[in-house]
């Protein structure tokens, strides 16, 4: 399949309309997010395209993305959602906003599995195996091809895995929990900014 993977430099075009319903991930230099600075954000219409920012890291100054992930009315689909919403918070000063997550619905729908990786989600509902070679690499200096096209593919099916997600969870009446999941999910990203990383609820 061919992707139109397009890199930007610290924003989005003026003139790019990317539709109601995106896919969104994030690169960093690691999972502190105080430490580990937010280096990209890759955005995908989900019609085989790639939008790839890669941010000044010394003002990320990005007005135009900044509008779309704390817009009520564009959709943003995640995998695993919290880890970019904290850094996105910690780094670009916004809250995002109207949030889906297929972690989190993968996790209430497919309980048959353990596995909940975007590797498999990809495997399971697209039928392509994709490589996580570059999961761990550099994202802080110059992009190579083969990085770019790993940033394509964290974003490029995630409308389509969504919508079979979806498709579980109304057959197994788990459709409330997941919206209600969703509903917290930006205090869950408040409590980790808060260093409170354990699970509240337990005993």
């Amino acid at each position: 399949m061919s992707i139109n993977i397009q890199l930007h430099k610290n924003d989005l075009p003026d003139d790019l309309n990317l539709g109601n319903i995106i896919a969104i991930d994030g690169e960093f230099m690691g999972l502190n997010v105080r430490r580990d600075p937010l280096c990209l954000i890759q955005i995908s219409t989900g019609n085989s395209d790639a939008h790839i920012v890669q941010f000044d890291r010394e003002n990320y100054n990005s007005p135009n993305l900044i509008k779309i992930l704390n817009n009520e009315k564009i959709t943003k689909i995640f995998h695993y959602g919290r880890a970019d919403m904290a850094h996105i918070k910690y780094y670009l000063k916004t809250d995002t906003n109207n949030i889906l997550d297929t972690k989190i619905a993968s996790k209430l729908a497919r309980s048959y599995s353990d596995n909940h990786s975007l590797k498999t989600l990809i495997k399971e509902f697209i039928n392509i195996d994709i490589s996580k070679q570059f999961q761990s690499s550099d994202f802080g200096g110059e992009l190579s091809p083969s990085q770019l096209k790993y940033c394509a593919n964290d974003v490029i099916y995630l409308h389509r895995i969504h919508d079979q997600l979806i498709k579980i969870l109304i057959r197994e009446n788990r459709i409330e929990l997941y919206k209600n999941c969703l509903k917290f999910l930006k205090t869950r990203v408040e409590l980790d900014l808060a260093f409170f990383k354990d699970d509240i609820w337990s005993h």
